[in-house]
């Protein structure tokens, strides 16, 4: 029986935030128990940030240099396949709860349709049962028919009592039975009751995404952390020293992306005031692992927990505080290490593994088409994961991680007044593995971190002489990498006099 198909997306979770994988203090119990009877990925990457790009690696299985979706609002082209697409080839209808930020394509449609004013699009191949974007008025509604007539606005983000822009642990009016991820958990069981043939499923929560506030009991579960625990030089001037990007980013950061309601620039918080922040953000992730719990019970009380195959995982981590900043971008892991677990039914024999392997956010479209037993209807970038759950070793597999952000700023032309780089030039690309960490930027000056003296990434060896030899091996395996994920879906055909003959992808 062709199995059930559920895709979860946590915004913004970070990749070492699950007690599975040891973090001091974070407690996730249902993902926790869902990688017990899945595989869990440790070293797991988006191939970008921030969110429209990051997603665009997810669903297509390819990475920025070829999806070429560069910032929030670079429409997805729409020639690209993806696993929205592939599923109604395999014969699902796949259906959305949450969101995709996938702008569409402008050369296909009118220039007067309202698509056009917005990144918060709806990846071609969906189908739409509960849309919940950023303005989240289908929650708001939903609130104040359970009687909050307070919930009017994203002003409900505002704990009871507080001004604006404070940081406190009070909660907000709404409980921990009525976040939005209890709204979309809700919705997506209700609709699972509806089905009489194999579904698939993607509910994309908004949360751990900022503004950070939620409910008893979770907004005074963790207590905030000393200086120690956090990745960062031991002030922002040393951290902005260390690279001119970071000289312009880190004063740019506004508090009110991560505060509802708050004004001023995320410099002005002191160090206590981040730590508070970071309390509050790991209790948002063990609200959604609680919902997460919700849904898994769900299936297994309607006995459809042995033919579901579940992908849990985040489009982008959450800085929180790391390098005294916050968001996602840039070039440290705290952007980029994302979790992912994947629990097969049919591959019970990996049931609990571990893989330390490098795995990128390209690699769960590719995935899912072969457990479809289908083929993608361009080249991809990612590689199948499915050895893996079956308890084998591939034979061949990546030594490190792959990513790039794109700082263009094709409206204000910030970025670009600023570096006086053309918007094609205001890019950077990532290579990681177990030992180092290689940071090319175009026209600016790169970074290299030994990682197994500073895992932190504080210390900029790129300048040292010591490891020039080093900085270029690492430059030269980061150009074989791009010159082979070139884009490859012709490349890899020729026409003879027998007609078309098409080497393997």
């Amino acid at each position: 029986m062709k199995p059930n198909i559920l895709l979860i997306t946590a915004d913004q979770w970070r990749g070492d935030c699950l007690s599975a994988l040891g973090h001091p203090v974070v407690r996730t119990p249902e993902v926790d128990g869902l990688a017990a009877e899945g595989v869990l990925f440790a070293r797991h990457f988006a191939s970008a940030a921030p969110c429209s790009p990051a997603r665009a690696g997810l669903y297509t299985g390819l990475y920025q240099m070829n999806h070429r979706v560069c910032r929030n609002g670079s429409p997805l082209d729409a020639r690209f396949d993806n696993l929205a697409l592939a599923a109604r080839r395999a014969g699902y209808d796949p259906t959305l709860f949450g969101y995709t930020d996938t702008a569409p394509d402008p050369r296909i449609m009118s220039p007067s349709d309202p698509h056009l004013t917005t990144y918060e699009g709806v990846l071609p191949g969906f189908s739409v049962r509960q849309l919940l974007p950023e303005h989240e008025k289908p929650w708001l509604s939903w609130l104040r028919a359970r009687g909050h007539t307070e919930a009017v606005s994203r002003d409900v983000h505002i704990p009871k009592g507080a001004k604006p822009g404070e940081i406190t642990r009070d909660p907000p009016s709404y409980g921990a039975e009525e976040t939005q991820s209890a709204f979309l958990a809700g919705e997506l069981i209700r609709w699972m009751d509806e089905q009489d043939a194999p579904w698939m499923a993607h509910v994309s929560f908004l949360r751990p995404h900022p503004p950070f506030v939620v409910p008893e009991p979770y907004n005074r579960l963790y207590e905030a952390q000393g200086a120690d625990a956090f990745a960062r030089l031991p002030g922002r001037d040393a951290e902005m020293a260390l690279h001119p990007y970071l000289a312009f980013d880190l004063p740019r950061q506004q508090k009110a992306s991560f505060l509802h309601g708050a004004e001023g620039a995320v410099c002005d918080w002191s160090a206590e005031e981040i730590a508070e922040l970071r309390a509050i953000y790991h209790g948002m992730i063990t609200e959604t692992d609680a919902q997460l719990g919700r849904i898994f019970r769900a299936l297994k009380e309607r006995g459809l927990w042995e033919n579901t195959v579940i992908v849990f995982t985040s489009d982008h981590a959450e800085m929180a505080g790391d390098h005294w900043s916050f968001g996602k971008g840039g070039f440290f892991d705290g952007s980029y290490h994302i979790p992912l677990i994947i629990r097969d039914p049919e591959s019970r024999e990996s049931a609990g593994r571990v893989v330390d392997h490098f795995t990128s956010a390209a690699d769960v479209f590719p995935t899912l088409t072969d457990i479809w037993d289908l083929e993608a209807e361009n080249s991809l970038d990612g590689q199948s994961l499915t050895p893996f759950l079956a308890g084998e070793e591939p034979a061949e597999w990546r030594d490190a991680a792959f990513f790039e952000f794109d700082f263009r700023d094709v409206e204000t032309g910030a970025a670009e007044a600023h570096f006086g780089l053309r918007p094609q030039e205001c890019n950077l690309a990532v290579l990681r593995d177990a030992e180092y960490k290689y940071v090319h930027f175009n026209r600016l000056p790169p970074l290299l971190f030994d990682l197994g003296k500073d895992p932190a990434e504080t210390v900029n060896c790129a300048e040292d002489p010591a490891y020039a030899g080093i900085r270029l091996r690492y430059a030269e395996k980061l150009l074989s990498l791009r010159a082979r994920h070139l884009d490859q879906t012709l490349a890899l055909t020729t026409l003879t006099e027998k007609g078309p003959v098409s080497a393997p992808r």
